[in-house]
Protein backbone atom coordinates (compact mmCIF):
# COMPACT_ATOMS: atom_id res chain seq x y z
CA UNK A 1 0.00 0.00 0.00
CA UNK A 2 2.25 2.69 -1.24
CA UNK A 3 0.30 6.01 -0.88
CA UNK A 4 3.23 8.05 1.27
CA UNK A 5 3.77 10.77 -1.62
CA UNK A 6 0.07 11.20 -2.27
CA UNK A 7 -1.22 11.17 1.38
CA UNK A 8 1.29 13.75 2.42
CA UNK A 9 -0.09 16.45 -0.71
CA UNK A 10 -3.81 15.20 0.38
CA UNK A 11 -4.42 15.65 4.05
CA UNK A 12 -5.46 18.80 5.19
CA UNK A 13 -3.72 19.64 8.45
CA UNK A 14 -6.08 22.29 9.03
CA UNK A 15 -9.38 19.83 8.72
CA UNK A 16 -10.24 16.71 10.48
CA UNK A 17 -8.04 13.92 9.30
CA UNK A 18 -10.49 10.87 10.19
CA UNK A 19 -13.30 12.57 7.63
CA UNK A 20 -10.57 12.95 4.84
CA UNK A 21 -8.66 9.76 4.99
CA UNK A 22 -12.53 7.91 5.22
CA UNK A 23 -12.75 9.68 1.58
CA UNK A 24 -9.50 8.78 0.23
CA UNK A 25 -9.66 5.49 1.15
CA UNK A 26 -13.08 5.32 -0.57
CA UNK A 27 -11.84 6.58 -3.22
CA UNK A 28 -9.43 3.66 -3.45
CA UNK A 29 -10.97 1.17 -3.31
CA UNK A 30 -14.01 2.43 -5.32
CA UNK A 31 -11.32 2.74 -8.21
CA UNK A 32 -10.03 -1.07 -6.86
CA UNK A 33 -6.65 0.63 -5.78
CA UNK A 34 -7.08 -1.40 -3.40
CA UNK A 35 -8.36 -4.68 -4.48
CA UNK A 36 -11.68 -6.49 -3.00
CA UNK A 37 -10.31 -8.95 -0.77
CA UNK A 38 -6.56 -7.06 0.23
CA UNK A 39 -5.93 -6.83 3.66
CA UNK A 40 -5.33 -3.68 4.83
CA UNK A 41 -4.13 -2.46 8.27
CA UNK A 42 -4.57 0.69 11.15
CA UNK A 43 -0.89 0.47 11.64
CA UNK A 44 0.39 0.73 8.29
CA UNK A 45 -2.07 3.38 7.25
CA UNK A 46 -1.56 5.52 10.10
CA UNK A 47 2.08 5.69 9.70
CA UNK A 48 2.16 6.29 5.52
CA UNK A 49 0.00 9.07 6.29
CA UNK A 50 1.82 10.39 9.49
CA UNK A 51 -1.44 10.37 11.98
CA UNK A 52 -2.23 8.11 15.01
CA UNK A 53 -4.49 5.05 14.83
CA UNK A 54 -7.58 6.79 15.62
CA UNK A 55 -8.48 8.57 12.82
CA UNK A 56 -8.09 5.50 10.37
CA UNK A 57 -9.69 3.26 13.13
CA UNK A 58 -12.33 6.23 12.49
CA UNK A 59 -12.30 5.72 8.84
CA UNK A 60 -12.41 2.03 8.56
CA UNK A 61 -15.67 2.09 11.10
CA UNK A 62 -17.38 3.97 8.23
CA UNK A 63 -16.40 2.07 5.15
CA UNK A 64 -17.09 -1.23 7.27
CA UNK A 65 -21.26 0.31 7.60
CA UNK A 66 -20.80 1.28 4.34
CA UNK A 67 -20.19 -2.38 3.35
CA UNK A 68 -16.42 -1.12 2.22
CA UNK A 69 -14.21 -3.30 4.00
CA UNK A 70 -15.13 -6.24 6.45
CA UNK A 71 -13.60 -6.76 9.94
CA UNK A 72 -12.34 -10.56 10.58
CA UNK A 73 -12.06 -11.19 14.13
CA UNK A 74 -8.24 -12.39 15.07
CA UNK A 75 -7.57 -11.78 11.40
CA UNK A 76 -7.39 -8.04 10.64
CA UNK A 77 -9.52 -5.73 8.44
CA UNK A 78 -9.74 -6.77 4.55
CA UNK A 79 -11.30 -4.70 1.46
CA UNK A 80 -15.02 -6.71 1.09
CA UNK A 81 -15.31 -8.49 -2.38
CA UNK A 82 -17.89 -6.82 -4.59
CA UNK A 83 -21.71 -8.44 -4.20
CA UNK A 84 -23.48 -8.86 -7.51
CA UNK A 85 -27.12 -8.59 -5.19
CA UNK A 86 -25.85 -5.29 -4.10
CA UNK A 87 -24.73 -3.80 -7.14
CA UNK A 88 -28.02 -4.72 -8.75
CA UNK A 89 -29.75 -3.30 -5.85
CA UNK A 90 -28.20 -0.29 -6.03
CA UNK A 91 -28.80 0.33 -9.80
CA UNK A 92 -32.55 -0.39 -8.59
CA UNK A 93 -32.10 2.33 -6.35
CA UNK A 94 -30.25 4.87 -8.45
CA UNK A 95 -32.56 4.08 -11.52
CA UNK A 96 -36.07 4.89 -9.35
CA UNK A 97 -34.61 8.10 -8.18
CA UNK A 98 -32.98 9.22 -11.22
CA UNK A 99 -36.02 8.35 -13.48
CA UNK A 100 -37.92 10.46 -11.23
CA UNK A 101 -35.68 13.12 -11.48
CA UNK A 102 -35.89 13.45 -15.27
CA UNK A 103 -39.33 13.66 -15.51
CA UNK A 104 -39.16 16.65 -12.94
CA UNK A 105 -37.10 18.43 -14.91
CA UNK A 106 -38.88 17.56 -18.04
CA UNK A 107 -41.61 19.37 -16.31
CA UNK A 108 -40.37 22.86 -15.72
CA UNK A 109 -37.77 24.33 -17.42
CA UNK A 110 -34.27 25.50 -15.70
CA UNK A 111 -32.46 28.68 -17.41
CA UNK A 112 -29.68 27.52 -18.42
CA UNK A 113 -29.25 24.03 -18.04
CA UNK A 114 -29.18 22.16 -21.45
CA UNK A 115 -26.30 24.81 -22.10
CA UNK A 116 -24.14 23.08 -18.79
CA UNK A 117 -25.16 19.75 -19.67
CA UNK A 118 -24.03 20.34 -23.50
CA UNK A 119 -20.80 21.93 -22.65
CA UNK A 120 -20.17 18.81 -20.04
CA UNK A 121 -20.63 16.55 -22.86
CA UNK A 122 -18.15 18.20 -25.04
CA UNK A 123 -15.31 17.45 -22.15
CA UNK A 124 -17.23 13.76 -21.70
CA UNK A 125 -16.68 13.13 -25.72
CA UNK A 126 -12.96 14.36 -25.35
CA UNK A 127 -12.44 11.39 -22.85
CA UNK A 128 -13.64 9.05 -24.97
CA UNK A 129 -11.81 10.28 -27.33
CA UNK A 130 -9.09 9.91 -25.76
CA UNK A 131 -9.73 6.67 -24.03
CA UNK A 132 -9.73 7.90 -20.31
CA UNK A 133 -12.15 6.39 -18.80
CA UNK A 134 -11.23 7.57 -15.51
CA UNK A 135 -11.48 11.23 -15.98
CA UNK A 136 -15.07 9.96 -17.98
CA UNK A 137 -16.51 8.40 -14.97
CA UNK A 138 -15.68 11.64 -13.31
CA UNK A 139 -17.25 13.87 -15.87
CA UNK A 140 -20.43 11.22 -15.90
CA UNK A 141 -20.97 11.91 -12.01
CA UNK A 142 -21.01 15.42 -12.67
CA UNK A 143 -23.55 14.99 -15.19
CA UNK A 144 -25.79 12.95 -12.73
CA UNK A 145 -24.88 15.30 -10.03
CA UNK A 146 -26.21 18.86 -11.97
CA UNK A 147 -29.44 16.73 -12.99
CA UNK A 148 -30.44 16.07 -9.01
CA UNK A 149 -29.14 19.47 -8.31
CA UNK A 150 -30.88 21.61 -10.97
CA UNK A 151 -34.34 19.40 -9.67
CA UNK A 152 -33.58 20.73 -6.35
CA UNK A 153 -33.27 17.07 -5.50
CA UNK A 154 -29.33 17.69 -3.21
CA UNK A 155 -30.87 15.05 -0.85
CA UNK A 156 -31.70 12.69 -3.44
CA UNK A 157 -28.24 12.57 -4.77
CA UNK A 158 -27.29 11.80 -1.25
CA UNK A 159 -29.03 8.97 -1.25
CA UNK A 160 -27.88 8.17 -4.55
CA UNK A 161 -24.27 8.51 -3.86
CA UNK A 162 -24.59 6.19 -0.34
CA UNK A 163 -25.84 3.30 -2.14
CA UNK A 164 -23.95 3.01 -5.39
CA UNK A 165 -19.96 2.13 -4.53
CA UNK A 166 -20.22 -0.97 -5.30
CA UNK A 167 -21.73 -0.01 -8.77
CA UNK A 168 -18.74 2.38 -9.23
CA UNK A 169 -16.54 -0.60 -8.19
CA UNK A 170 -17.51 -2.74 -11.28
CA UNK A 171 -17.56 0.59 -13.73
CA UNK A 172 -14.00 0.82 -13.01
CA UNK A 173 -13.34 -2.60 -13.45
CA UNK A 174 -14.91 -2.05 -16.72
CA UNK A 175 -12.76 0.24 -18.16
CA UNK A 176 -12.00 -2.03 -21.06
CA UNK A 177 -15.57 -2.25 -22.06
CA UNK A 178 -16.37 0.86 -20.97
CA UNK A 179 -18.91 2.00 -24.03
CA UNK A 180 -18.47 5.64 -23.96
CA UNK A 181 -19.35 6.98 -27.18
CA UNK A 182 -22.14 5.23 -26.35
CA UNK A 183 -23.07 7.12 -22.78
CA UNK A 184 -22.60 10.55 -24.61
CA UNK A 185 -24.78 9.74 -26.64
CA UNK A 186 -27.40 8.45 -23.82
CA UNK A 187 -26.53 11.48 -21.97
CA UNK A 188 -27.79 13.74 -25.08
CA UNK A 189 -30.63 11.40 -25.19
CA UNK A 190 -31.64 12.32 -21.59
CA UNK A 191 -30.68 16.46 -22.24
CA UNK A 192 -33.22 16.38 -25.49
CA UNK A 193 -36.24 14.64 -23.80
CA UNK A 194 -35.89 17.52 -20.72
CA UNK A 195 -35.19 20.23 -23.02
CA UNK A 196 -38.74 19.00 -25.46
CA UNK A 197 -40.61 18.63 -21.89
CA UNK A 198 -41.08 15.00 -22.78
CA UNK A 199 -41.45 13.19 -19.60
CA UNK A 200 -41.94 9.84 -20.42
CA UNK A 201 -39.00 9.76 -22.96
CA UNK A 202 -36.55 11.42 -20.17
CA UNK A 203 -37.83 8.70 -17.85
CA UNK A 204 -37.09 6.34 -20.27
CA UNK A 205 -33.99 7.55 -21.45
CA UNK A 206 -32.23 7.35 -17.65
CA UNK A 207 -33.62 4.04 -17.47
CA UNK A 208 -31.90 2.83 -20.68
CA UNK A 209 -28.80 4.75 -19.54
CA UNK A 210 -28.35 3.02 -16.28
CA UNK A 211 -29.05 -0.03 -17.09
CA UNK A 212 -26.60 0.24 -19.94
CA UNK A 213 -23.52 0.93 -17.32
CA UNK A 214 -23.86 -2.64 -16.30
CA UNK A 215 -24.72 -4.41 -19.12
CA UNK A 216 -21.11 -6.30 -19.02
CA UNK A 217 -21.67 -6.95 -15.37
CA UNK A 218 -22.10 -11.01 -15.61
CA UNK A 219 -19.01 -11.07 -18.05
CA UNK A 220 -16.97 -8.60 -15.89
CA UNK A 221 -17.82 -11.40 -12.66
CA UNK A 222 -17.03 -14.37 -14.90
CA UNK A 223 -13.69 -12.97 -15.51
CA UNK A 224 -12.73 -12.06 -12.38
CA UNK A 225 -14.33 -14.15 -9.78
CA UNK A 226 -11.74 -13.47 -6.86
CA UNK A 227 -12.71 -9.82 -6.54
CA UNK A 228 -16.61 -11.14 -6.02
CA UNK A 229 -18.70 -12.48 -3.07
CA UNK A 230 -21.75 -14.17 -5.15
CA UNK A 231 -20.72 -14.39 -8.81
CA UNK A 232 -22.97 -16.03 -10.98
CA UNK A 233 -22.53 -15.73 -14.90
CA UNK A 234 -25.74 -14.27 -16.10
CA UNK A 235 -26.88 -12.94 -13.01
CA UNK A 236 -28.49 -9.37 -14.00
Amino acid sequence: MAFQQQSQRILDVAAAVGPQLYRILRQRIIRNDLEPGTRISESEIAAEYAVSRQPVREAFIKLAEEGLVEVRPQRGTFVRKIATSAVMDARFVREAIEADIAKELAAGKIAGLEAELRKQMKEQARAAKTGDSVRFIELDELFHRTLAEAAGKVYAWDVIESVKAQMDRVRHLSTRRFPMDKLVEQHSAIVSAITAADANAAEQAVRTHLREILNDLPAIAESKPEFFEDARPGNK
